[in-house]
């Protein structure tokens, strides 16, 4: 792109999405800037389980979920809980999820949310080597885990909409077949599924931070700011923040669960809640985990972190403002003590992580109806990481005003 045709765009949000979308725009010749409260992957890209989980094509509002809802609802401690505390608050939130939930849009949603996936597996794929990222990944796939027959036979229409969408994967029905790839687990663990595909981060910190280097050492720019509203002009938008204001041609949200607030002051509406993730970082491994580990029925996962190991997961409806309960973390290590047979529960790290989610799971990726120089890209639940790379080739593209790679009307905002 020539010098005079540059155009200069504002990312809001320097988590692994508005970093990666930076880096994105970069590459199509824009002038970028950064902004973010509070730094380079400060909140929910620092701690979250480093997974990119491309073959998790299904949402979380599946057919029948309400059935199963109010009894994990009312567990404070199990894999889906909401805090009484904030439930009436949700409750419009809920009743959008509880319509997701529907066949008629379920099935859409999977879809659409697989073909997102397979753009943001090619995508990542092609970010790797551009910034010499090889050493940052684990190709070592994923095992996720059943308690004897029935949870198994229970889980296998998800497989097999995973094998209509193309997702590769193997079936195993035996300890001993497990323990080929993942030896050493508790062996009431009889049934797993396992996707090579499934790739890990060595840490999701690090790799956003290095991403972040790439794109100053490009001519980037990051600043630490708090964003108080945007306006629309004649000529771009106009950022108010408590260091001033800052303009620009276009400007990108990219801010995880704060994006709505954001939006607001635009004048949009959007129905993003939190899905408060725990988890407890251990500096070293004492069990030789092999793959990212996923104990379905028990709602989290275990995957390696630098030279150590990550126990986290669950999914807590409680906002932004809730004191975080780390009585959940604790659970799951204690799980992981029973399931891992000579892990060491000592020495741990307990953090807690915002993952901006919408009722239907799937992203927000759309200009705004208030104005078509804002763009938002935000609301990927737990599959920010994983949905980055793509995202913000299709960010660039809506930038650009080029023709995108997929149809972007299941991720318009204005489905809700």
């Amino acid at each position: 792109m020539a010098q005079s045709e540059q155009v200069e765009i504002l990312v809001i949000g320097a988590g692994i999405i508005g970093v990666t979308s930076a880096l994105a725009l970069q590459a199509q010749g824009h002038r970028v800037r950064l902004l973010d409260r509070k730094g380079v992957a400060a909140e929910t890209s620092r701690g979250n389980a480093g997974a990119f989980a491309f073959p998790e094509v299904e949402p979380l509002a599946t057919p029948g979920i309400m059935r199963k809802a109010p009894k994990w609802l009312l567990d404070p401690l199990g894999p889906l809980s909401l805090r009484p505390a904030y439930a009436a608050r949700i409750a419009p939130w809920m009743l959008r999820f509880w319509r997701a939930s529907w066949k008629d849009r379920y099935e859409p949603a999977v879809a659409a949310q697989s073909s997102l996936m397979r753009v943001s597996q090619a995508a990542l794929e092609r970010l790797i080597p551009r910034v010499n990222g090889e050493a940052f990944m684990r190709r070592e796939g994923q095992l996720q885990l059943y308690e004897g027959r029935a949870q198994f036979e229970a889980s296998l229409p998800a497989w097999k909409l995973r094998g209509q969408h193309g997702i590769a994967f193997d079936l195993l029905e035996t300890p001993a077949a497990i323990a080929e790839i993942q030896p050493g687990l508790n062996p009431r663990f009889t049934h797993a599924g396992f996707t090579p595909s499934w790739l890990n981060v060595t840490d999701p910190a690090l790799w956003t931070e290095h991403l972040a280097r790439q794109f100053v050492a490009a001519g980037g720019q990051i600043e630490i700011v708090e964003i108080q509203s945007i306006t629309p002009t004649a000529s771009g938008v106009e950022i108010a923040t408590n260091a001033g204001p800052r303009r620009a041609d276009q400007v990108v949200i990219a801010a995880g669960a704060w994006s709505h607030r954001i939006a607001r002051t635009l004048g949009d509406k959007i129905p993003l809640e939190t899905e408060r993730g725990y988890n407890t970082t251990f500096p070293t491994a004492s069990f030789d985990v092999r793959t990212h580990l996923s104990f379905s029925s028990h709602g989290f996962v275990v995957s390696r972190i630098g030279e150590g190991l990550r126990v986290g997961g669950a999914v807590e409806l409680g906002g932004l403002e809730l004191p975080a309960n780390y009585k959940r973390a604790e659970t799951l290590v204690r799980k992981t003590v029973e399931f891992l047979p000579g892990f060491d529960p000592n020495g741990g790290t307990q953090w807690m992580g915002f993952r901006p989610s919408l009722p239907d799971s799937l992203p927000i990726i759309s200009r705004s109806p208030r104005s078509d120089r804002v763009i938002y890209a935000f609301g990927h639940g737990h599959l920010g990481l994983t949905q980055s790379a793509g995202t913000a080739e299709l960010v660039a593209s809506l930038v650009g005003r080029r023709e995108v790679e997929i149809p972007l009307g299941p991720f318009d905002m204005r489905r809700f």
